[in-house]
């Protein structure tokens, strides 16, 4: 896992933070095996608390979903386009996705190893304007050589994007992109995740760097105990 270095502490998801936080439901006995923990979420309150909903940890409308928009089960990946252990487990994410063809899949940009990963992760969510998001993400979580700017804008360009556009998008857009960015790193801190990448997977808390083997075990758990969504 690529550390995030910030000051905030370790926040654990079995505890309630602060005074509206609530787990969202409970621990299967396959999960604790796997040391799985339930996801902490606010349960409602003040608009500073509403980035924390379930509703908006799952299903926030502002990002694209991938996988089966319709599955029973929502994997939600935080994840920063630098980070070599997202590089490396992305083919194996998606192949989990398409093989079980129930899950729904949720990426949030988490851009927290340097002014790079945020110029990429703010283009790349320019792209979902001209509805090519996921071609973004694929071009750029793709890479193998070191993250620059003009080295995103060629990646997106050779991957059929119109760079040009996506730019003139994302400065017409930026409010509701940094909004977005926002509340993607509060509901990491929330979590307590230190790193990328960081999952919830149905309604568990899945840190670190999982084997495809793990993410098919957490899948079966979250639906044995009635924990999909």
């Amino acid at each position: 896992m690529t550390e995030h270095n910030d000051p905030h502490p370790f926040i654990s998801s079995l505890e309630v933070v602060g005074t509206r936080r609530r787990a969202l439901g409970l621990m299967g006995a396959g999960a604790l095996l796997l040391g799985v923990t339930p996801a902490a979420a606010i349960a409602g309150g003040d608009d500073d608390d509403n980035v924390l909903t379930e509703a908006t940890v799952l299903r926030d409308p502002d990002i694209p979903d991938a996988g089966n928009a319709s599955g029973d089960i929502t994997i939600v990946e935080w994840f920063d386009y630098q980070c070599p252990y997202c590089r490396k487990l992305a083919p194996d994410l998606a192949q989990v996705v398409k093989d079980d063809g129930k899950v729904r899949l949720v990426r949030k940009d988490w851009p927290i190893l340097g002014p790079a990963s945020v110029y990429a992760a703010r283009l790349a969510l320019a792209c979902r304007y001209q509805g090519k998001f996921a071609e973004a993400h694929k071009a750029l979580i793709g890479l193998d050589v070191r993250l620059t700017e003009p080295g995103a804008r060629d990646r997106l360009a050779k991957a059929g994007i119109d760079v040009e556009r996506a730019l003139r998008d994302l400065e017409t857009n930026q409010q509701a992109i940094a909004a977005l960015l926002k509340r993607n790193d509060a509901q990491a801190t929330a979590f307590g995740f230190r790193g990328t990448p960081s999952f919830i997977v149905g309604k568990f808390r899945l840190p670190g760097v999982p084997t495809r083997e793990t993410f098919v075990q957490v899948i079966a758990d979250a639906r044995k105990s009635g924990m999909s969504r």
